[in-house]
């Protein structure tokens, strides 16, 4: 259970702070965590989805998992990342600088900078949170482990 909370809790977190920092289809996030990494709402999911997996303790839901991250996260990053290049100038010096899922321990300001991008002003939104309605994810988060816990107590008799 603890290795489970060592991932879900940091994943709803990212998505969090995540969501109070993107404005979708208006500017190139490129402040907080996007500086770290370029999908941090995603790099969350899969924080938390891993989580849940490694509470149920199976290695046939964390293959499955693996193989669903794959064939859904990977097109679509893909894709948003063509949006991306088409719609903001500085996206690829932000692709440059800033790793596609693995965050870097450093924010990228410095080296968009040096490489013709400039990163995007601005800090954490409640408002944006709020519209994102991100608390949704940690929401869920406790009715999963509801049902765990409910689990192990009707089932393991």
């Amino acid at each position: 259970m603890m290795l489970s909370l060592a991932l879900v809790l940091p994943g709803l977190w990212l998505r969090a702070y995540a969501s109070g920092y993107v404005r979708k289809d208006a500017q190139l996030t490129t402040t907080g965590p996007y500086a770290h990494t370029r999908n941090p709402l995603y790099l969350g999911s899969m924080l938390i989805a891993f989580g849940f997996a490694a509470a149920a303790a199976s290695w046939m839901i964390l293959a499955l998992l693996a193989l669903l991250f794959a064939a859904i996260y990977i097109p679509t990053i893909l894709s948003e990342e063509a949006y991306l290049r088409e719609h903001f100038a500085g996206f690829d010096a932000y692709a440059r600088a800033v790793p596609r899922l693995l965050p870097r321990a450093t924010g990228a300001a410095k080296e968009m900078a040096m490489d013709g991008g400039v990163p995007a002003e601005g800090g954490f939104s409640t408002e944006l949170y709020l519209r994102h309605r991100e608390y949704n994810s940690a929401m869920g988060a406790v009715v999963l482990y509801l049902a765990l816990a409910l689990k192990l107590l009707f089932y393991s008799r």
